[in-house]
């Protein structure tokens, strides 16, 4: 999944965890990893699908430290304000945008 530009990841928005550091030897990361950046694209699809920009929202994979993937939702709190709006308005039936 591609934002706007090439540096998108490094825009300001930390990505990472507390523990993204620690690895347990002998877990299998990789297939969660997998998992969840399948999710992950599919998330910043429909954000970008919906007028967001990956620079400001975006869904990114990770994985916890028994190996399962987990998809983080990122972004300013002003973006997550106009996020929840839609995904509250779209809860109460109503089709109309934030």
């Amino acid at each position: 999944m591609t934002g706007s530009g090439e540096d998108w990841l490094n825009d300001g928005l930390d990505a990472t965890g507390a523990d993204s550091g620690l690895w347990v030897s002998g877990v299998d990361y990789i297939a969660g990893w997998r998992e969840a950046r399948e999710a992950a694209d599919r998330v910043n699809r429909a954000l970008l699908g919906a007028s967001f920009e990956l620079s400001a929202v975006r869904a990114v994979a990770s994985t916890n430290e028994d190996g399962d993937g987990v998809v983080r939702l990122v972004g300013w709190p002003n973006v997550m304000d106009q996020l929840a709006r839609l995904l509250e308005a779209h809860a109460d039936g109503d089709s109309g945008a934030a």
